[in-house]
C-alpha cells in the first residue's frame, strides 16, 4: 500500500473512531510502527488530523456523529499506559494521610486507587476493578458504591443517592475535554459525576493528552469546577491556555521521547 494510500486509509477511519492508536494502525495498515509514526506526522503536519500522545485523532467535528461512544475498561486500559500511571504518581502526591477522596472509575483512577492501597485514607469508589483490586490487596479504609453495574466501563451506577461521604478531593479521569469542560457519552455516567462532584471540596481530573482531541456528546462538569489537572507533556500549548483561562492548576508529567 502507498503512503498516500494509507494515509487515505486512516483519515477513513478516523471518520467512524475519533482516536486511533499507532497499535491499531499496525493492525489496519499491516506496516511497522515507525512507518506509522511517519504518517501520523505528515497528517498532522498537513492539517488534516492531530498527532496525540500515542497516536492520532480526528479534527473536531472530523468523526462521524453518535461515533464518541466510550471504550470498554479492559480496551482503554491498554492505552496510553506509561501517561496513565506517571499521571497517578503525581496525583497521588495530593493524598496526605487521614484524607478522605473519592476516586471515579476509569483506568488512570485505577492506577491511582492502587498506589494509595496501603496509605492511610478513607477512600470512595464506584470502580469495580478497583474495588476488586483493593478488598484483595487493600489495606486503607474503603467505602463502595451501590448500585448497578455497567460492566464494559466496570463502573457501578448508584440506584440510590450516595452515602454521605464528603471527600477533601474528587479524582476523575474525562472521555474528553474541550472548551466546554469534562465530556462523557453516557447520560449515566454524566449523572453520576455530577453527583459525586458535590460532595467533594475539589475536583482534580487526571487525563492524558489524547482526551483533548476527543469531543464526546455530553457535558458532565464545567472547566470552572475544575481545581487541578494532572497530564503529560504532550498538552498543546492552545489547551494549556484554555485550561488556564479557566483557573486550573495544570501539573504536567515528563514521558520518555519515544512512547509516542
Amino acid at each position: 500500500m502507498s503512503e498516500l494510500n494509507r494515509q487515505n486509509r486512516i483519515i477513513e477511519v478516523l471518520g467512524k473512531r475519533p482516536f486511533l492508536t499507532v497499535r491499531d494502525l499496525q493492525g489496519q495498515l499491516g506496516v511497522s510502527a515507525a512507518t506509522i509514526r511517519r504518517d501520523i506526522d505528515k497528517l498532522d503536519q498537513s492539517g488534516k488530523a492531530q498527532k496525540v500522545y500515542g497516536g492520532i485523532a480526528a479534527l473536531d467535528g472530523s468523526a462521524a456523529p453518535g461515533r464518541h461512544a466510550a471504550k470498554p475498561y479492559d480496551e482503554n486500559r491498554d492505552l496510553a499506559v506509561e501517561a496513565k500511571q506517571a499521571i497517578a504518581e503525581e496525583a497521588a502526591t495530593l493524598v496526605r494521610d487521614g484524607d478522605s477522596i473519592i476516586i471515579h472509575g476509569g483506568s488512570t483512577c485505577f492506577y491511582l486507587g492502587a498506589k494509595l492501597a496501603h496509605r492511610n485514607v478513607r477512600l470512595y469508589t464506584n470502580s469495580m476493578p478497583l474495588i476488586a483490586f483493593l478488598s484483595d490487596r487493600g489495606s486503607c479504609s474503603l467505602t463502595v458504591a451501590g448500585g448497578e453495574l455497567h460492566r464494559e466501563p466496570g463502573i457501578i451506577h448508584p440506584t440510590a443517592p450516595a452515602p454521605p461521604f464528603y471527600a477533601s478531593k474528587f479524582f476523575l479521569g474525562a472521555q474528553g475535554i474541550g472548551r466546554d469542560g469534562l465530556l462523557e457519552s453516557h447520560p449515566l455516567l454524566v449523572r453520576t459525576i455530577i453527583d459525586l462532584s458535590a460532595n467533594a471540596d475539589q475536583v482534580v481530573v487526571l487525563a492524558d493528552s489524547r482526551k483533548f482531541a476527543i469531543r464526546a456528546r455530553s457535558v458532565a462538569l464545567p472547566l470552572s469546577r475544575v481545581g487541578v489537572l494532572i497530564t503529560d507533556d504532550g498538552l498543546s500549548d492552545r489547551d494549556a491556555k484554555m485550561l488556564e483561562n479557566a483557573g486550573i492548576t495544570i501539573r504536567i508529567v515528563s514521558l520518555s521521547p519515544d512512547a509516542v
